[in-house]
């Protein structure tokens, strides 16, 4: 049996482009992280003039979980850590060998081991690593931790330590989930100032689930698209509902095809459900659908960078735009007509003061639930529009295909909703599941993917 021999772990700066810093390395601690990017609090800084697609914090060098060895985590940069060629989407353990590059043409860096002759290796008088030449790299490197029992310098308390606000920067904004603790905060103080006014306080209620059931759809996909333009989906959602484009829908799906939804059921399963996929799934779909192609029709007509920007491209986009579709139908369906109708009946019935209640209970569980259900059905015939602009040689069997399928789903919700609710959490979640599937699928499709952030979550291991 070999006895365990201690190794000193080191970066060695590849094709510098100062040639004063020829054959630099970087000796690498097991006893804390090292971060490599153009900030100054950085262990490891790089030059911004030379280097300028490197994030302020970019990758960090730490130990491995069993504190024998060191591991590669990107810090949600910008350009991506690429790992011997590939793109890095969680920590990895670094072996002798290893090269390691902050975004494709940043600066390379070569991971070696060397063993360790001395107990003099084992000091690293600074947390900022101080680059040496080869022959003294044994000098400021760090060995492998020391037993428990023997004991740590005190090297005091810093103001960062005593306020960690002041030295998160960026992590605050990326990590921490800043910005969404912030509008829940604020919807907060909205509710507690609309108390006592339940139309407010049901429109502010709305609107927050809704952010929040979108908020999760958007870091699924992973795609920065203008927020501006996702929010005016959704309003143009809202304007062609209130318009009498929804009365033409309704005389051609409702009126002249056999799509009129009856009020109660007849006894017929096959023809309620036929009704039910003409009158709201085929009718509904497309409806919502509109915005989406809109924003195919606006890529087409404008010009580089917009037309990337605001256009749909690859099925990212589609899902995108169809979701935020979905969330301004669901907002203007669940207050125009669900919580007013139920607030009527139930004050009709002679239940004064709990008309609110229940009208309330009913916009919960359909905002909240949107996400199994519009946001689910429009985000995946999203997918297929946006498949169908990457890949238009298959466009009409590829909008043929996603268009149906959204239907048949949102007939199965709503007959589900006459027949047996029980039966709802199971189209939901199949629902769901398909938007799921449709999101995983468009990652690995977008021919963006490498600038995308949709492996954020894995990142974070």
């Amino acid at each position: 049996m070999t006895d365990f021999v201690p190794q000193v772990a080191y970066l060695r700066l590849c094709a510098p482009t100062d040639a004063a810093q020829a054959d630099v390395a970087y000796p690498l601690p097991l006893t804390r992280e090292v971060r490599l990017g153009r900030d100054p609090d950085c262990q490891i800084v790089v030059d911004s003039a030379a280097y300028s697609g490197v994030s302020r914090f970019h990758a960090c060098i730490e130990a491995t979980p069993d504190r024998v060895g060191w591991q590669l985590r990107d810090l949600e940069s910008t350009n991506g850590t690429y790992l011997n060629g590939r793109l890095l989407h969680q920590a990895e353990r670094l072996r002798a060998g290893d090269r390691l590059s902050l975004g494709q043409r940043g600066p390379q860096f070569v991971f070696e081991l060397r063993p360790v002759q001395s107990a003099d290796d084992a000091s690293i008088p600074d947390a900022r690593l101080i680059p040496t030449v080869s022959s003294d790299l044994q000098a400021e490197a760090d060995v492998p931790d020391p037993p428990e029992d023997a004991g740590f310098a005190d090297e005091g308390i810093t103001v960062s330590q005593l306020f960690p606000i002041l030295s998160t920067g960026t992590d605050l904004l990326q990590r921490a989930y800043l910005v969404p603790g912030i509008i829940t905060v604020s919807f907060v103080v909205l509710l507690f100032i609309a108390v006592g006014n339940p139309p407010v306080f049901n429109v502010t209620l709305a609107t927050y689930l809704a952010i929040a059931a979108y908020y999760v759809v958007y870091q699924l996909c992973g795609k920065p698209k203008p927020l501006w333009w996702l929010l005016g989906a959704a309003l143009m959602m809202v304007v062609l509902l209130l318009s009498p484009v929804l009365n033409l829908f309704i005389y051609v799906f409702q009126d002249l095809l056999p799509g009129d939804i009856p009020a109660r059921f007849s006894g017929n399963l096959l023809v309620l459900l036929g009704q039910m996929f003409i009158g709201a799934g085929l009718m509904e779909e497309l409806l919502k659908a509109i915005p989406v192609l809109v924003a195919c029709a606006v890529g087409l007509a404008l010009r580089s960078p917009w037309r990337e920007r605001l256009g749909v491209w690859e099925p990212l986009d589609g899902i995108l735009l169809g979701t935020a579709s979905a969330v301004g139908f669901t907002l203007l369906e669940t207050l125009g007509q669900y919580v007013p109708s139920v607030i009527q009946n139930v004050n009709m019935q002679g239940g004064i003061g709990l008309g609110e209640v229940s009208g309330l209970q009913i916009l919960i569980a359909r905002v909240l639930g949107s996400i199994a259900g519009h946001i689910a059905y429009s985000g995946y015939l999203g997918y297929f529009i946006g498949l169908s602009m990457l890949k238009p040689d298959h466009r009409w069997r590829t909008l043929g295909t996603g268009y149906l399928t959204a239907s048949v789903l949102h007939a199965l919700w709503n007959v589900c909703g006459i027949l047996n609710l029980s039966a709802l959490a199971i189209v939901g979640s199949v629902s769901y599941a398909f938007l799921m599937a449709a999101i995983l699928k468009a990652r690995k499709l977008s021919p963006t993917r490498r600038e995308n952030f949709a492996t954020q979550l894995r990142r974070r291991g």
